[in-house]
């Protein structure tokens, strides 16, 4: 097995769902780093989980930095073992986080490993992408390493089949909470938190028909034009005999540079007030776009001899923009993510490697 197919297996043989601790797996990153200078920046999530992000850098400042995320999805649907890192006689790599985004990190790191001296390459290692993008905010915010590499342009390697991608549509979370007074109930002495959230949800329904059929909030040069308002309900365990004491109504609101989000926003807490819910909301960075004829793009595209797009899903770019521009570009594809038997080839992998090679030798010469 080749230095890429083993460090791509080895990754994903260790978990990383974004609820666990991912210091088993920035370990073995490390590892694989030996002649770069390194910078681990750790924190804490909001559940008290350790968390570590690495940054990476050879060479003198400037240049391309490639950047990935560590943590996964969780393993729901999966009937086989999702940490197999399995690689079948196709040549094809099994397991969570396969395509989003271990296989990718491994083609990022063996392309910066085998770049001339002369080449400035930095690596830019998140967490926490797939639920709050911390991990990207953390080295926008406190990494002295970054600072003094000072990439001139950066390629988030999600999977996106090697074709660039311009940009990609930015999230706001709502998370809408409705309480109520937990008893038996038979006895009619308690309140049930879900007859305080259904009128808010019905108001809710028709904000999801808005998003969906307003001129105003549609984007013609993504598709869908129309952005997400999706729902995801909970009554934490609450027995079908208990007046429900908390329901909690999550929301996840996608919307592209174009779209000014505010409306929206402000309808939700409009709603929840009239229902008598709170609201908390945690907002992602602006979409990043930048135009077809950006010279960061421009040089993707020659690249990859592929024309660069937009994208209906996000990124770490809406963080990591604000260190420099950013490309969306990696090997594998979108649509085998988050679902069971995620996959990628490593003849993919393979190409991801030369793509990310030429292309900072590109952006290093301007």
């Amino acid at each position: 097995m080749d230095a890429l197919a083993r460090l791509a297996a080895d990754l994903v043989a260790t978990d990383s769902r974004s609820f666990v601790s991912n210091l088993p797996l920035a370990a073995r990153l490390m590892a694989e780093l030996g002649d770069f200078e390194t910078e681990a920046l750790d924190y804490t999530d909001p559940a008290g989980t350790a968390k570590r992000v690495l940054i990476a850098h050879r060479g003198g400042p400037g240049g391309l930095a490639l950047s990935g995320h560590m943590d996964t999805v969780p393993d729901t649907g999966w009937t086989d073992d999702p940490f197999s890192g399995r690689i079948d006689a196709d040549g094809m790599l099994h397991g969570l986080g396969s395509a989003d985004m271990k296989g990718p990190i491994a083609a990022a790191i063996v392309a910066a490993r085998a770049l001339p001296a002369s080449v400035p390459i930095t690596l830019l290692l998140t967490t926490d992408e797939e639920t709050t993008k911390q991990g990207a905010r953390e080295i926008v915010a406190r990494s002295a390493l970054v600072r003094r590499a000072a990439p001139r342009a950066i390629a988030v390697v999600e999977p996106t089949r090697l074709i660039p991608l311009r940009g990609h549509r930015s999230s706001i979370g709502f998370t809408c909470t409705a309480e109520g007074v937990q008893a038996h109930s038979s006895t009619g002495e308690g309140r049930n938190a879900n007859w305080t959230l259904i009128p808010f949800l019905a108001e809710m329904r028709a904000l999801f028909a808005r998003v969906r059929d307003d001129p105003a909030l549609r984007d013609p040069a993504y598709d869908p034009p129309f952005g997400d308002f999706n729902l995801v309900i909970d009554n934490h365990g609450a027995a079908v005999n208990v007046t429900v004491p908390l329901a909690t109504a999550r929301i996840k609101f996608r919307y592209s540079a174009r779209i000014d989000p505010e409306p929206i926003r402000a309808a939700v807490h409009e709603a929840a007030a009239r229902a008598g819910v709170t609201v908390r909301e945690a907002r992602e960075g602006r979409p990043p776009e930048l135009p077809e004829d950006h010279p960061l793009i421009r040089l993707a595209a020659r690249v990859t001899g592929m024309d660069a797009r937009t994208a209906a899903f996000g990124t770490d770019a809406s963080e990591l923009s604000a260190l420099a521009p950013c490309v969306v570009l990696g090997p594998g594809d979108i649509a085998v993510a988050h679902r069971p038997g995620e996959a990628v080839a490593l003849a993919e992998l393979a190409r991801g490697v030369a793509v990310f090679a030429r292309l900072a030798e590109a952006v290093a010469v301007g």
